[in-house]
């Protein structure tokens, strides 16, 4: 069982029972205790619930179950679409840069050959950890809580010394001088990663092409392909040819 579903059925425990024990959680899905601690950290981030001595409870009831349940389902059939046609790239014993981004942690779930995985990303190294035939790598340091990554100073000079078959993206925004994202720190990862891959695909749903952010990660002539959800607007069809770049509409 994925954290996401773990977590609504917590919620749907709480609703009923109001408070739950580390133990309860660890019990009820037979999962560690530091499983059952992070399942119960993402609530508390979330704000879904509060801490309690040894476990949680919820807030003030207002639809919690509910408004999470629509936080993590917000354009997922999208997300899914794309991340099983990015399955498409996905070749045994190849090299893959993954980043933090929902689509890629749903082409995480998807995948199931044996292939080589570094990733900055709690989600991806989470899920990817359970499956045997993958070989999962991280630097670690210090962990973006809010947004669920990890960074420290000398990952350039780690990511310098490799290659990536290909290098999976996310985005926040897309604009029309490149891909931006939230996070400064995340941005400087993927500028080294798209370095050192031989190819970069970026996967978006249409919405981000609506969006603004604040710190590019990546130039128009660094991608080779996109894969979306339905045609970009015509400005970005333009710069999409301009450049070279394949576009994919699942």
């Amino acid at each position: 069982m994925y954290q996401e579903e773990r977590l609504l059925k917590i919620l749907e425990y709480l609703n009923e029972h109001n408070t739950m024990s580390i133990h309860d959680i660890c019990e009820m899905f037979n999962v560690s205790r530091d499983t059952a601690r992070r399942d119960i950290l993402k609530l508390i981030d979330n704000r879904t619930a509060i801490r309690t001595h040894g476990g949680i409870s919820l807030p003030i009831l207002k639809n919690t179950i509910k408004e999470y349940r629509e936080r993590i389902e917000a354009y997922s059939e999208e997300k899914r679409n794309i991340a099983k046609r990015a399955l498409d790239f996905i070749e045994e014993d190849k090299h893959y840069f993954f980043d933090v981004s929902t689509i890629i942690n749903f082409l995480s779930k998807e995948i199931n050959k044996p292939i080589w995985v570094l990733t900055h990303s709690l989600d991806n190294i989470e899920v990817l950890s359970e499956k045997k035939d993958i070989s999962v790598n991280s630097i670690g340091g210090r962990l973006n809580s809010k947004n669920r990554f990890f960074y420290k100073a000398d990952w350039i000079n780690y990511i310098d010394g490799l290659r990536f078959d290909i290098a999976f993206l996310g985005a926040a925004s897309i604009t029309q001088d490149g891909i931006y994202y939230v996070d400064e720190e995340d941005a400087v990862i993927k500028q080294a990663a798209v370095k050192k891959a031989d190819t970069v695909i970026v996967l978006a749903e249409y919405e981000k092409f609506k969006h603004l952010s604040y710190y590019k990660g990546v130039n128009w002539d660094q991608i080779d392909i996109i894969i979306t959800d339905k045609m970009p607007p015509s400005a970005f069809v333009k710069i999409i040819e301009e450049y070279g770049t394949q576009l994919i509409i699942v």
